[in-house]
């Protein structure tokens, strides 16, 4: 932010809320306990009892809504982790009542909104900074580190397939909550904005199984072409209906190849192959919350903007729309 003022040392440990109470929220906790520039003070989470639980594991003061929690006059620092359907509204809320946040993606389920939220953020000179933590594991830091060895990139494919029988029955299976695929799984599509820049047009196709609340199974396939040229397609799916789990990532250039399958990595060139090695995924939530406190308090560059985030929500939106229409859209 251009108008953000690195915190003082009388404002250390910051004081901290966190809304959600998951996997994420509990990772980002323990990193907070442990580091002596934050003190987690409020949560607040879907159910009473898993906001008690929450609470009484790390400390904090058990709120009874998230709109109660912004509202602590207190708190420095709001982090979101809870359904992708109220990210926008709390992180709003936190921003009006001057708290900087932390929201995991997406950051908004609609394009306009997540705009919004920027332009609120910079006039009130408050950190608005959305997670992306699939830059900072091993698979892309590898990619990265690799591309410069296969010429100029032409062709790149990312598919995703969880197969889960029986589906469960949570919001990451309900369209509402979690939003279209591609921008619930944000991730997806960054991951390529990312290493390639900006997109020209989109192409995608989505089925849905189940019923109108909970779907027990989807697949998503995007067909993007980039303004440099490159063309790309993006995989998504989970469910009951799917049955071989893959998580594979290629990108095929003028001299030579890189191939990713799970957490292996391959060099392919005429010459031959060569493995890449491809670093953990563990502890990632953990390296991010760190990197925002040293953002706050030292002002250390973050690894992304929220304008970058929300640029891949565009070409996500776009996905949608295509696949809504049959049409491919410009971006």
């Amino acid at each position: 932010m251009s108008n953000f003022t690195i915190l003082g040392d009388n404002s250390i440990p910051l004081k901290v809320g966190m809304v959600g109470t998951g996997y994420a929220a509990k990772l980002r906790a323990e990193t907070l306990q442990s580091d002596p520039r934050s003190h987690l003070m409020a949560v607040a989470g879907h159910t009473p009892a898993k906001t008690e639980e929450f609470s009484q594991t790390y400390q904090a003061r058990a709120m009874r809504s998230w709109e109660e929690l912004v509202e602590l006059p207190e708190l420095d620092l709001v982090i979101v982790a809870t359904i992708n359907r109220d990210h926008s509204a709390i992180a709003r809320a936190a921003l009006e009542a001057d708290k900087h946040v932390i929201v995991e993606y997406p950051l908004a389920l609609n394009v306009t909104e997540a705009e919004e939220l920027i332009s609120l953020a910079k006039a009130r000179g408050k950190l608005l900074h959305i997670e992306h933590i699939e830059l900072l594991g091993g698979l892309h830091q590898a990619l990265k580190q690799s591309l410069p060895t296969i010429g100029e990139p032409f062709y790149a494919r990312y598919s995703t397939i969880a197969p889960q029988h029986p589906a469960p029955r949570k919001w990451t299976y309900h369209p509402d909550l979690f939003g279209f695929p591609f921008m619930g799984a944000l991730s997806r599509l960054h991951r390529f904005t990312d290493l390639f820049g900006t997109v020209a047009t989109v192409s995608c196709q989505a089925r849905f199984w189940g019923s109108e609340s909970f779907y027990t199974a989807c697949i998503c396939t995007a067909q993007l072409r980039f303004n440099n040229g490159l063309m790309a397609e993006v995989i998504y799916g989970k469910g009951e209906n799917l049955w071989q789990e893959s998580r594979t990532f290629e990108v095929h250039g003028e001299q030579g190849g890189l191939i990713f399958n799970g957490d292996q990595g391959t060099l392919v060139q005429p010459e031959g192959s060569t493995p890449i090695a491809v670093g953990s995924r563990r502890g990632l939530f953990a390296k991010e919350t760190t990197m925002v406190l040293d953002y706050l308090t030292e002002g250390k560059p973050l690894y992304v903007t929220a304008d970058a985030s929300v640029y891949t929500l565009k070409v996500a939106d776009a996905a949608r729309r295509s696949a809504e229409t049959g049409k491919t859209i410009k971006v």
